[in-house]
């Protein structure tokens, strides 16, 4: 596979030869305004879908990074084409690399073609969760953080697996009152690229059952933000789980499908890379897509915990 060099890099894959598929306008929410809270939030920041040798997206992401604080998440496919040791160490670690000791990642199908995730676990070292399974929890200002393999070609991801078991048991005995989960692959999407993905429904279903908040998802390498929903798709303003997808953290774009646009989805943009900041306040969480200096697209917006 070729690399690109500091000296040597392709121009950003802002959209060419992807269609040009612009942002739709999204549906905000009434009010923008950050929750009243004595205490400062926490920040979760990330995508999925990143370091590419072959792309200045990942490059330009990570600068974004470099002026946000907080936990770093990655939603999946973190190197490509395979997830190789070198590929971690040339398409990866320059650019989001820099932000390894304060990142909390995700495996993706990509990262597990080498080894089955072998230089993932490697990489990442314990962040990522006992090697051979890749899920694991922690908590950041009250919220619990819950995060999934889907990459169910290779680990189990039925209802009485022994990862929704252990998801079933992490809900059960918290006592947060706001959750966030994530994981690579969509329950629900208006791609063209990647349909959605019915295996990880149990994960769903077991979230939705125990009051989650929110699902972060990549896979498609683009922007895409649901209105609170059930498994089945049905609009639930009350119960509802909030899904993202947000593959824009460099690894090229993709668009969605013209004819196919998923119920429910509020906002979708497949031209711009960049990064999804939740601010997680106590009882309450604000969301805001950040992408490089002179790009368009917005996405913002806030919501209380169940």
């Amino acid at each position: 596979m070729a690399h690109r060099s500091p000296r040597a890099r392709r121009p950003l894959l802002a959209a060419a030869g992807l269609g040009l598929l612009a942002a739709l306008a999204p549906q905000q929410p009434a009010a923008l305004a950050a929750p009243a809270a004595a205490e400062e939030p926490a920040v979760l920041v990330g995508a999925g879908d990143i370091g590419s040798c072959l792309s200045d997206g990942d490059e330009a992401t990570a600068k974004l990074l470099d002026r946000i604080p907080g936990t770093v998440f990655t939603l999946g496919d973190n190197a490509y084409v395979a997830g190789t040791a070198e590929q971690f160490q040339k398409c990866y670690e320059p650019y989001w690399g820099r932000h390894k000791d304060r990142t909390r990642p995700a495996i993706g199908n990509h990262d597990m073609r080498t080894d089955n995730g072998g230089p993932y676990y490697d990489y990442f070292g314990e962040a990522a969760g006992e090697k051979g399974k890749g899920w694991y929890s922690y908590e950041l200002n009250g919220w619990q953080v819950l995060v999934l393999n889907s990459t169910c070609d290779l680990v189990d991801c039925e209802d009485d697996s022994e990862q929704a078991e252990w998801l079933r048991e992490e809900l059960e005995s918290s006592d947060a009152k706001c959750t966030v989960a994530m994981w690579h692959h969509p329950l629900f999407t208006s791609g063209w690229k990647h349909g959605a993905d019915p295996r990880v429904k149990p994960f769903f279903q077991l979230l939705y059952d125990h009051g989650v908040e929110l699902v972060l998802n990549g896979h498609n390498h683009h922007y895409e933000r649901f209105a609170p929903q059930t498994p089945d798709g049905e609009l639930d303003k009350d119960k509802g789980v909030r899904q993202f997808t947000v593959g824009t953290g460099g690894g090229g774009l993709n668009g969605f499908s013209k004819d196919n646009i998923a119920a429910n989805s509020r906002a979708r943009n497949a031209d711009t890379f960049g990064v999804l900041k939740l601010s997680l306040y106590p009882d309450s969480y604000t969301w805001k897509f950040v992408s490089p200096a002179g790009t368009t697209f917005q996405d913002q917006g806030t919501d209380t915990c169940h």
